[in-house]
């Protein structure tokens, strides 16, 4: 974990980033709207992986732990959701919808990268924890 936690965060602040600036190009927000700004993405993409990290750590353990995982990490990102929906709805700092849309796309992002990356790179084939052959599943 050691080395896997800073590639984590590392793959999904510059995941965020890109998103963050196609946004820029493509909805052209108003500077006002915190957001879409610079640091907040990456504080929030920072503090969101090793909130991740954390959770993934204290599973890791028990049994059938990866799909567990990522079944916490779908309800997290559903909850995640939902300050965006109502930033958009009330119009706060002059974004709307079209940003608001952008802001879920980082959270999915960060969201792919930590249910992708934690269980496939700290589970190795010769591991005491490595789980039975499964078809891959994101639940």
């Amino acid at each position: 974990m050691l080395w896997l936690a800073p590639m984590t965060i590392a793959c999904s602040v510059a995941a965020v980033l890109a998103v963050r600036e196609v946004a820029i190009r493509i909805v052209h927000p108003v500077p006002s709207f915190a957001p879409l700004t610079l640091t907040p993405p990456i504080l929030d993409t920072i503090l969101g992986c090793v909130g991740a990290i954390l959770v993934f750590a204290r599973m890791v353990d028990a049994p059938d732990s990866v799909r567990n995982y990522r079944r916490v990490a779908a309800v997290v990102l559903v909850l995640s959701f939902i300050p965006d929906v109502l930033l958009a709805r009330s119009h706060e700092m002059g974004g709307g919808w079209p940003e608001a849309v952008f802001l879920m796309m980082m959270h999915v992002v960060v969201w792919a990268i930590c249910v992708t990356l934690l269980p496939a790179l700290s589970m190795s084939s010769d591991s005491k924890r490595s789980e039975p052959a499964r078809p891959l599943s994101i639940l």
